[in-house]
């Protein structure tokens, strides 16, 4: 999977929930996915719009009413949508789930499938910060989906990242796609 892309799907928090009930065949109404999805009305309501700009959902021509239309996935969007639902299965706990409507977490957890560097990271993830990158990657490591290891004998002292456990299992659900 193309990492720019993925970092533009997971900019808005619900994006990739709505993308993984519409995969598991949640009506494509708004009441419905927003019901389904457990979203604010106004996140889901800007995660949805985002969708439309990534053209990765569209409005069901001929379906629904014009003040509650019904929504579709786009040919792009149905395959970013098993993705979304692949993920979503290795996902058990609820607050896992939370941690997958982070911005960086799914871009990070698809490079580290090997040993990183904070700077392999910042390369890779062009418009991150270097803080943003930092808290991620200490989120990470506090719900164990990475492992932080530092190389004593290096000068100065490097730590290095790999996903593990369910980082790694969604980290190779996204490096199949």
């Amino acid at each position: 999977m193309d990492i720019n892309e993925l970092v533009k799907v997971t900019t808005r928090a619900w994006s990739f929930r709505i993308l993984a009930l519409m995969h598991d065949a949640v009506p494509g109404r708004q009441a419905a996915l927003l019901t389904a999805s457990g979203a604010g009305r106004t996140a889901f309501g800007q995660s949805l719009q985002h969708l439309m700009q990534l053209e990765l959902v569209e409005r069901n021509p001929g379906h629904g009413h014009p003040l509650r239309p019904e929504y579709r996935l786009t040919p792009r969007g149905a395959q970013m949508a098993v993705i979304a639902a692949g993920v979503e299965k290795v996902v058990k706990q609820q607050a896992d789930a939370a941690l997958l409507r982070r911005m960086w977490t799914l871009p990070i957890l698809t490079i580290a499938q090997e040993p990183r560097y904070f700077s392999e990271f910042k390369m890779s993830l062009g418009p991150i910060t270097d803080r943003a990158l930092s808290l991620s990657l200490g989120r990470l490591e506090g719900h164990g989906w990475l492992d932080r290891s530092v190389e004593p004998m290096q000068r100065p002292a490097r730590a290095r990242y790999i996903a593990t456990d369910t980082g790694a299992e969604i980290g190779q659900v996204l490096a199949l796609a």
